[in-house]
């Protein structure tokens, strides 16, 4: 019989797949450790060698995240990982500079355009509210695509 994988080992394999938090490999590994000070071991031992980096967690989470999501949902997925303030905040301002930009990409892919009623205009600031965008990142969204729509139209060349 094969004997399973060392604490380290396990922390490594959890690591190769993707970034995660100090807070979120404690909590996979304490299953499988004999003492809470073997798993902070292994911790400590990880931060030390590079291989478990609170930054690059967090700008990983940006990554995965920013396309689909606004600037609240993205800062709620990293305080629930107790991640330090200072942090946080570096990762959010990054954000805060492309908010408009990134709603109105996700509403176009997801609705493409203007609605017709009030209740498909409704449920289109929902979906977009639900993903975490602010109510004036919304109210930009459809204005810069009425603008759009109204451009296209008065160009004559489509």
């Amino acid at each position: 019989m094969r004997p399973g994988l060392s604490l380290k080992g396990r922390a490594l394999k959890y690591l190769s797949m993707r970034e995660h938090s100090r807070m979120e490999l404690r909590r996979k590994l304490a299953p499988h450790a004999e003492s809470a000070e073997q798993v902070e071991q292994v911790l400590a031992e990880l931060e030390q060698r590079g291989f478990l980096s609170e930054e690059r967690f967090a700008e990983s989470v940006v990554h995965r995240k920013a396309s689909r999501y606004g600037l609240a949902r993205v800062k709620v997925e990293l305080s629930q990982h107790r991640l330090p303030e200072h942090l946080t905040r570096e990762v959010t301002a990054q954000l805060q500079a492309t908010e408009v930009d990134r709603a109105l990409a996700l509403w176009q892919r997801r609705f493409g355009q203007l609605p017709a009623t009030p209740e498909d205009k409704a449920r289109q600031m929902r979906h977009l509210a639900g993903r975490g965008f602010s109510g004036d990142t919304i109210r930009q969204v459809f204005r810069l695509a009425k603008e759009q729509a109204d451009s296209a139209a008065d160009d004559p060349a489509d």
